[in-house]
Formats: C-alpha cells, sequence, structure tokens
C-alpha cells in the first residue's frame, strides 16, 4: 500500500490543479444533490419492534388521525390578567388561520375546547337536575297512588255487600294499576336516561384535571395536528406554520410552540464550531509556523467533510434521518480531515528541512504518514460501521454516515495536500527554515529510559485520576431531552415550561394508551368507563381522557397524563406498571405509545446492545493491535487504557449533564437522564481515535526497538518522536468537538463534551503517560509474541518502512545498512 499511496502522492504534485478541480466539482454536486434531492431530518427516534412501535402501527391503522406530529402552542398574556374577548378571537383566528397550510391536517382552538368541556359539565348537570326532577314526580306520584289505593282499600271493605259499587271501585282500581305501570315505565325511562349521565360525569371527573385554559385564565394550550409523521413532514410545513406563529400580532400575547413547529436544522454549524476551527487553526499556526501551512489542514478538511455532509444530507429525502446524524459526520469529518492531512503535512515538512527535493519529499510522506493515515481512519471507519450490529436503525446510519465522511476525509487527505503542497513549494517552511535547508542541525541526544519509580507514580496516578472521573458513570440514566433541554431563549424552552407552570409538568408528555377489545362493543361508554376507571388507578396518574375510538368499536385510545415529565423516573415507572397489567375485565388488552413511551424504549433497547457493541469494539481493538503491533501485552494495555478514557468521558458527561456539576459553564439549566445513544456513540468513535494515537505514538516505540534501541529506551525514543504531532492533533480534536458542547442543538451538546473530554484524557493521560508507563514496566516482555503466531500474522507496513529503505533522506544511509551497523556495533 505505501508504494501505492507513493505514487499517488507523485501524481497529485504533478497535477495540482487537477485534483484540486476534482475535489471542487465533487462539493459542487454534493451541494446540489443536497438542495434537490434533501429530504427532512427529524428529533425523534424510533425502533421497530420495540412495545411503542407496535402500537403505533395500530393506531395508524384503526386511527390514522392520530398517527401524526402533534405541536403544541402556548398563549400567555402580558400583564398576567385573563385574556379579553379580542384576546381570545386573536387567538382563535390565528389558530383557524393555520388550516389552510400544507400538511396541517386540523387544530384545536384552546377556547372552543375549553368552552365545549364547560358546556358538558352544564349539559351533565341539567340532565342530571332533570332526572331528579322526574325522579321527584315520580316518588310524588307513588305518594298519590300509595295515598288513593289506601282510600280505595277502605271503600271496598265498606260496600262488600254493594256488587254495583265493588264493581265502580274494580274500575278505579284500574285506573290506579294503570297509573302505576305509567310511573314504572317513567321510572325505567330515568334509569336509562341516568345511566349515561353518569357514565359521562365519570369521564368527566377522570379528566377533570385537564385543562386547554389555566385557571387563572392568563395562559391557553393550542394544537396543530400536522397529517405527516416526524420523518415524513416536510421541513417548509414547519417552518411555514413557525413563521406564521412567530410573526402573529395579538395585542398582549405572547405566542410560543413547541420543539415539533421549532424543529430546525439552521443549528448544524454555530458559534461554537466556529470558535473550534478558530482554535485549531491557532494550534497548526504554532505547529507549522507558516500561514500557508496552516490554510493546507483547514482547506482539505472543509472540503472533506462539505462533500461528505451534504452528500450524505442528499440522501435524507430517501432515508428516515435524525437531525444529529449529519451533525456526527460534520464532528468527525472536520477533526480527523484537519488531523490526517496534519499528519502528511507535518512529515513533509520535516522531509523538506532535510533537504528532500519537492515531489519526492511529496510522494514519501503519502507513502509513509498516508499509509497510517489510511490505517488510523480504516479503525474508524471499522467502528462506525460496527453500530449496524446494535440491529438499531437510526444508530446504524448515523454510523454509515459518520463513516462515510471519515472514510471521504482519508481520500481527501492523500490527495488533495498532496497538490497544495506541491503549489506551496517551499513556502510551506518559514524563512528561516528554508534558509538552513539540508544543515545537519543538532541530532537528538540518544533516548534514556525513564526511572522506574517515575513509572510506577505516573501509572498509579494515572488510573487513579480515570477512576475517579469515571465514578459518576455508575449513576447513568438515559434518555432523550425534552423541552426544558432547549436554549432558554428558544421558543420550545418558554413553552415547555409555560405548560409546566400552568398546567402541570406532565402535560408535557402525555401517554397514549390503546385498549383493544377481543371484539366490537355494544356500549361503547360503558367500556370507556370501565378502561379509564382502571388507569385512573395507577399511581402517578393525573388525568385521563378518552382520545378516540375505533369505527370497528374494537379499539379504544386514551390520553393519559402523569405525574411528571417526559424523561422522569416516576414517568418510566409508570409506562413498566402499565405493559405490566394483565387484560382488563372482558379480555382488553392495553398498550403504551407517546413520545415518553418512546424514548423509553429507545432507551432501553440501547442499554441492552451497549454489551454487545463493547465486545465486539474491544475484540477489534484487540485484533487489529496484535497484527499490527506483533505483540500481545501492547494490545492488552492499550485497550485497557482505552476503557479507562471511555467510562471517564462518560463519568464526566453524566456529571455535566444528569448531576448539573459546571451548569453554568456548559449552559446545562435543567439537569436531566443522558442522551440515550450518546455512550454507543462515544464507544465507537473514541475506540477508531484511541486507535490512532496508539499507532502514531507506540509504532515509534516499535521501530525503535526493531532497529536495536533497548526496550525501556524505545519507549523514550518513541514517545519523544510522536508526541509533538499527537499534541497538537488531539488539542485540535479537542477543539473542534469542544465548539459542539456549544451547539444550538440540544442533542449535539453531550456529544462534542463526551468525544472532547474522551480525546483529552486518551491522548494526555492514557497513550502520553499510561501506555508508556505500563510499557516500561514490563520491558522487554511487551514485545513478545509466540513463535507460531508470528508465523501466521500479516506483516502490515503501516508506516511505510519499506518505502523508506528505498527512499533515505539526503545525507542518511539506507535503513538496512543503519541496521547492520547497529548489530555489528
Amino acid at each position: 500500500m505505501a508504494q501505492l499511496l507513493y505514487k499517488l502522492g507523485r501524481l497529485a504534485a504533478r497535477n495540482p490543479l487537477r485534483v484540486l478541480a476534482f475535489w471542487l466539482v465533487a462539493l459542487a454536486l454534493a451541494v446540489v444533490a443536497f438542495f434537490t434531492a434533501g429530504g427532512t431530518l427529524a428529533s425523534s427516534f424510533s425502533i421497530p419492534g420495540t412495545k411503542t412501535a407496535e402500537v403505533t402501527a395500530q393506531l395508524a391503522q384503526k386511527l390514522p388521525n392520530l398517527a401524526g406530529v402533534a405541536g403544541t402552542v402556548a398563549f400567555q398574556t402580558e400583564d398576567g390578567k385573563p385574556f379579553t374577548a379580542e384576546q381570545r378571537k386573536g387567538v382563535s383566528d390565528l389558530l383557524a388561520g393555520l388550516k389552510g397550510h400544507d400538511h396541517v391536517r386540523d387544530v384545536v382552538d384552546p377556547f372552543t375546547v375549553q368552552q365545549q368541556l364547560t358546556d358538558q359539565r352544564k349539559q351533565l348537570a341539567d340532565g342530571q337536575k332533570q332526572v331528579d326532577d322526574g325522579k321527584a314526580q315520580i316518588a310524588a306520584g307513588r305518594q298519590q297512588i300509595a295515598a288513593g289505593q289506601q282510600q280505595l282499600n277502605g271503600a271496598k271493605a265498606a260496600v262488600a255487600g254493594n256488587p254495583a259499587a265493588l264493581a265502580q271501585l274494580t274500575q278505579q282500581q284500574a285506573q290506579l294499576d294503570a297509573q302505576s305501570k305509567q310511573l314504572d315505565a317513567a321510572e325505567a325511562q330515568l334509569v336509562t336516561k341516568s345511566k349515561p349521565l353518569e357514565q359521562g360525569k365519570q369521564l368527566l371527573d377522570f379528566s377533570s384535571k385537564i385543562r386547554t385554559v389555566s385557571a387563572d385564565g392568563t395562559t391557553a394550550t393550542g394544537v396543530v395536528m400536522f397529517s405527516d409523521d416526524q420523518f415524513s413532514l416536510p421541513q417548509e410545513a414547519r417552518d411555514a406554520v413557525a413563521h406564521k406563529l412567530g410573526t402573529a400580532s395579538i395585542p398582549g400575547v405572547r405566542v410560543d410552540y413547541s420543539a415539533e413547529i421549532a424543529q430546525t436544522t439552521d443549528g448544524i454549524v454555530g458559534p461554537g464550531e466556529i470558535t473550534g476551527l478558530i482554535v485549531a487553526a491557532l494550534v497548526l499556526l504554532l505547529m507549522l509556523r507558516t500561514l500557508l501551512g496552516t490554510m493546507l489542514p483547514l482547506i482539505s478538511s472543509l472540503i472533506g467533510v462539505g462533500v461528505g455532509v451534504a452528500g450524505a444530507m442528499a440522501f435524507s429525502g430517501v432515508v428516515d434521518m435524525a437531525s444529529v446524524t449529519p451533525v456526527l459526520g460534520l464532528m468527525l469529518g472536520l477533526a480527523v480531515g484537519i488531523d490526517y492531512s496534519l499528519f502528511i503535512i507535518n512529515r513533509h515538512r520535516r522531509q523538506l528541512r532535510a533537504g528532500m527535493d519537492l515531489h519526492e519529499s511529496i510522494g514519501l510522506a503519502n507513502g509513509t504518514a498516508g499509509g497510517a493515515v489510511v490505517f488510523a481512519g480504516a479503525t474508524v471507519i471499522v467502528a462506525l460501521l460496527a453500530l449496524n450490529v446494535t440491529g438499531i436503525p437510526f444508530l446504524g446510519l448515523m454510523g454509515d454516515v459518520g463513516a462515510v465522511c471519515v472514510a471521504i476525509a482519508v481520500l481527501v487527505a492523500i490527495t488533495l495536500p498532496a497538490g497544495l503542497l506541491r503549489l506551496v513549494g517551499t513556502r510551506l517552511l518559514t524563512k528561516r527554515a528554508r534558509a538552513a535547508i539540508g544543515r545537519d542541525e543538532h541530532a537528538e541526544a540518544a533516548p534514556k529510559p525513564m526511572p522506574t519509580w517515575r513509572a510506577l507514580v505516573t501509572a498509579a496516578l494515572a488510573i487513579a485520576a480515570l477512576l475517579v472521573i469515571a465514578a459518576p458513570a455508575l449513576s447513568m440514566r438515559l434518555g432523550l431531552p425534552d423541552g426544558s433541554a432547549q436554549a432558554t431563549n428558544s421558543t420550545a424552552y418558554r413553552t415547555f415550561k409555560t405548560v409546566e407552570a400552568k398546567f402541570g409538568t406532565g402535560v408535557n408528555g402525555p401517554l397514549l394508551v390503546s385498549a383493544q377489545t377481543p371484539k366490537p362493543v355494544d356500549d361503547v361508554l360503558a367500556t370507556q368507563v370501565a378502561i379509564a376507571s382502571e388507569l385512573s388507578k395507577q399511581p402517578d396518574v393525573v388525568a385521563v381522557a378518552p382520545a378516540a375510538v375505533a369505527d370497528s368499536k374494537d379499539f379504544f385510545a386514551f390520553q393519559v397524563i402523569p405525574a411528571d415529565g417526559p424523561t422522569s423516573v416516576s414517568t418510566s415507572d409508570l409506562v413498566t406498571r402499565l405493559r405490566a397489567l394483565p387484560p382488563l375485565a372482558g379480555g382488553i388488552t392495553l398498550g403504551v405509545a407517546g413520545s415518553a413511551s418512546a424514548n423509553i424504549d429507545v432507551s432501553d433497547k440501547l442499554l441492552d446492545v451497549l454489551p454487545l457493541y463493547l465486545v465486539v469494539v474491544v475484540g477489534l481493538s484487540l485484533l487489529i493491535m496484535i497484527i499490527v503491533f506483533r505483540s500481545l501485552l501492547v494490545p492488552l494495555i492499550a485497550t485497557a487504557g482505552y476503557v479507562l478514557s471511555l467510562f471517564a468521558a462518560f463519568g464526566a458527561v453524566v456529571a455535566v449533564y444528569q448531576w448539573g456539576w459546571l451548569s453554568s459553564v456548559f449552559g446545562v439549566h435543567d439537569p436531566g437522564p443522558v442522551l440515550d445513544f450518546a455512550p454507543i456513540i462515544l464507544m465507537g468513535v473514541l475506540f477508531g481515535l484511541a486507535m490512532d494515537y496508539q499507532l502514531f505514538l507506540v509504532s515509534g516505540m516499535r521501530e525503535a526497538f526493531v532497529h536495536g534501541v533497548p526496550a525501556r529506551a524505545a519507549v523514550t525514543a518513541g514517545l519523544r518522536n510522536g508526541r509533538a504531532v499527537v499534541t497538537a492533533a488531539a488539542i485540535i480534536m479537542v477543539a473542534v468537538f469542544g465548539g459542539f458542547v456549544f451547539s444550538e442543538l440540544t442533542m449535539v451538546r453531550p456529544l462534542g463534551l463526551g468525544l472532547a473530554v474522551g480525546v483529552l484524557f486518551d491522548a494526555f493521560v492514557v497513550r502520553m503517560l499510561l501506555v508508556p508507563a505500563l510499557m516500561h514496566l514490563f520491558g522487554k516482555s511487551v514485545w513478545w509474541l509466540p513463535r507460531w503466531l508470528d508465523r501466521i500474522l500479516p506483516n502490515v507496513d503501516v508506516e511505510g518502512a519499506a518505502l523508506e529503505r528505498s527512499h533515505p533522506l539526503p545525507g542518511t544511509a539506507p535503513v538496512a545498512e543503519r541496521e547492520r551497523e547497529t548489530v555489528s556495533s
């Protein structure tokens, strides 16, 4: 592979403008494809086969009107007084005007609904009064009949011997009996009428705490019901509704709307990400010392990430893609794109300073450092593609998009920098360096091993520090962010808090409970009462309201308002209890759906697959490093270090986002559960990046050892030769990932923090402190490999040592000659 990359680098150097034009055309095509074929990104996640997915499919089939996205619109008076008649009319007119928008199926007017509830209660009260009056009249009639019967019985006794009088009394008796039957019929009618009245009253009592207008009359919540689900609803439809609501002018009324309407992709790149790039540029400038040198990795990275992300988003119209999916590609594409280009450019820079010919240096840098870049990129790609083993579609897609972006970053790194380096020429170096090209500058002193006591102390302190930082991970709780996690100045956050304050926290995360009967029922109202009664008995249930009934009368839907929000422990427990209920009387089975239920299912599924994915990643880590380093202990040390840095990243994320530590620094105003797919994404990405740093540092140690340097001194030699570029690369990655900590997209922030902290600990604590210390302690045995295994393993020349033998630096002996000299001495 080294020879192929060498030739590719020479070819790109001979045709720099063509290479640049190729990637610019690729970028233009990707952007055009995105604008012409790109679809909608969603903020929700679903996993086929979960209980929520099954109930949702039933709802879509039986009650399609409940299958679309529903967004909440919160209206609140600015003066804290109840809505005036004019304000109520303004709210109603605004919502009614939304019906004409594309993909809006219906709207819910809060004042109309609240009035309907009031009217229903009044109708029930009037009906109950009529029943009570009727009962009173019947009771009075029965008293009259009883009195008449008593008189008639007395008269019968008095005229016992008078047949004519008895015949007349018999006729009166028939009249009394007829009146009694009429009263019985009237009473039966009242019983028939009072039964649905009582059932209706029960249903209203179950839902009495559900309101659309607050008790103080200052707040109202409307609903915009879309005809499409989260993934198929076009962004243009959301934007149109959001624009209408955002520009509404109702005097004295503030209008806010929830994330279902406010969702947008505008926050993919924001000030935080740009700041990260600026920091990366400063690091490059400090290392490369020239503005041209600084610009080359940035240009390569931006072109590569543009091709990858725009190309990936072009497929969002074909596959269901979450909003965080392209952001992961953006994060990885920027970070590895800069680093990979830096590795090649820095190698070329060193060779230029040694006096190597420009074209030869470009080709050799591409064949040596480029080979390491290809291998490092391959490990990241494999780790990301391995996300497909989880069996979770949206997670596999995230891995695929991230892998594509990394693959493009690798392709750009081994082609575009070579062409750009040809255009820049020796101006890559400073004037002082150009003046000293080819001179024999001071030689480095022979490497000396670190003191053993220092290795022991370093290893102990590094392990202890990582374990302490990882401790919060033991209490990790997974979930998806709700409206409280949005920026405090966002309309979604204000809507969440307004609803919470005026209507209760649970209204922000209602459950949708389905009820399936074995056969169509005759008495729908009685069935609804029986089901609602059972649901309302459950702990942490605030209210239950019938939502819809299928035309077949064998499928019912209910809205259940929990006591707490959608990410709370009590709501999770409530979902578990409802699902565990045995069939109700008559064989009625219950199911639970809704955003809170879906989030619980996604989190549980991800928690279940974490161990499998960890085994796959660790297994890959061991296999790859055994092949590359031809050792058993080095892979074990490296993998143990990776696990420590991974859990340290978990601990940092839990401490900040779940516990609220340093909340003011990271903008965490409402701590909650950790983003449910963050651990598995961190696991895959950090594995690939850890292998990058392991390769660039430990391969130098192995090279020194193979060339005759004692094992412990070789550790120092490899660390000395590789730490400068690894330090710069790690700082760049931390800066890029850290910029996403302040992203406008809520779900991106914990990913940015976890990756930044993970890279920080892995590069500076694990790879530069812990791994060298442990390798020093093991000494020569760290490179032991059974002979039978050594014979069957392929010989992977990652850094192109064979290429270096045939292309030595000016003024140095070929590698083979140096090895002979080392042996003879």
